[in-house]
């Protein structure tokens, strides 16, 4: 059970219940706010860990809250509730210091582990490495099949480039976001080969298959291997797994917002967002991602 408190941001009574049940359900401690203007309030008054906000309310909305939290909470997460017709605003939040979202029609599969996700990342925000970035030039990593090392090695990443000052506080959470989901990606898709497609179906369905891949060679005694290559103006992480790739022509057009809605395709969307440059080999089973420092 955690002990981490979230603050659920919603002017639809029942929208908002039913975010604070699920999360609630996890074993969070849940607050309420109606709108965006009764959140940075509560916030400013006892610092949640974490904020799960609509978009569309009234007095002030999800994209200024945003704005708002990032000025003078950088280190809390904010992940979006997005509904058909915010895509543009739910991008344009990204944009601005929003950590992830999820779909209103995905909150039952993927509230709790979205807000989990982020939640541990933020706890890592400030944490100083005992590698110092610059000296080492580049730190590698591997992961195993059972994601067991995945929130040490994203802790450690997100820890170094906080040393960098590449980016501010915000920032770092949103680097740290988006090397997770490739990490998962890299290992779920890439090294057990369960496809996104499944989530179509159900997210229990993905859950079951991803299981059961863990138990069955060759899937898994695959390794997915991390790097980042320091540099002062830029960092450089590669993500390399052992499956057989895919066509990366395929993937959902990132700049093509109805795509923010689909049940796949979310944590590439997020990478997109977050990193500067986003390439992948011919194979299919590498991305390449470099964060910048603003000029």
């Amino acid at each position: 059970m955690s002990s981490a408190t979230i603050l659920v941001v919603d002017d639809s009574p029942i929208d908002r219940r039913l975010a604070g049940a699920l999360l609630a359900k996890r074993g969070y401690a849940v607050s309420y706010a109606t709108d965006g203007r009764d959140a940075l309030a509560k916030i400013n008054a006892v610092r949640p860990d974490a904020v799960v906000t609509d978009l569309m309310m009234p007095e002030m909305t999800g994209l200024e809250l945003v704005e708002a939290v990032r000025k003078a909470h950088p280190t809390v997460p904010v992940v979006l509730m997005t509904a058909h017709g915010s895509e543009e605003t739910a991008m344009e939040a990204l944009r601005l210091g929003a950590s992830s979202y999820v779909p209103k029609r995905r909150l039952a599969d993927d509230l709790a582990d979205t807000v989990a996700a982020v939640v541990e990342i933020a706890q890592d925000v400030g944490r100083i490495s005992s590698v110092d970035p610059l000296e080492a030039r580049e730190v590698r990593f591997e992961i195993g099949a059972d994601l067991a090392k995945l929130g040490e090695v994203v802790g450690q990443l997100e820890s170094q480039l906080t040393q960098m000052g590449l980016c501010d506080e915000t920032g770092v959470l949103q680097v740290a976001v988006a090397l997770r989901e490739a990490i998962v990606n890299a290992v779920v898709h890439g090294n057990l080969e369960v496809s996104s497609a499944l989530l179509e179906e159900s997210g229990a369905a993905f859950a079951e298959a991803i299981e059961a891949r863990k138990r069955q060679v060759p899937y898994s005694k695959r390794q997915a291997s991390v790097v980042a290559r320091y540099h002062p103006d830029h960092v450089h992480y590669v993500v390399t797994d052992e499956g057989p790739g895919f066509d990366t022509t395929t993937l959902p057009d990132p700049t093509d917002i109805a795509n923010l809605e689909r049940p796949h395709g979310r944590g590439l969307m997020l990478i997109r967002m977050f990193m500067d440059e986003v390439s992948f080999n011919d194979r299919g089973n590498e991305i390449r991602m470099v964060k910048r420092r603003p000029s």
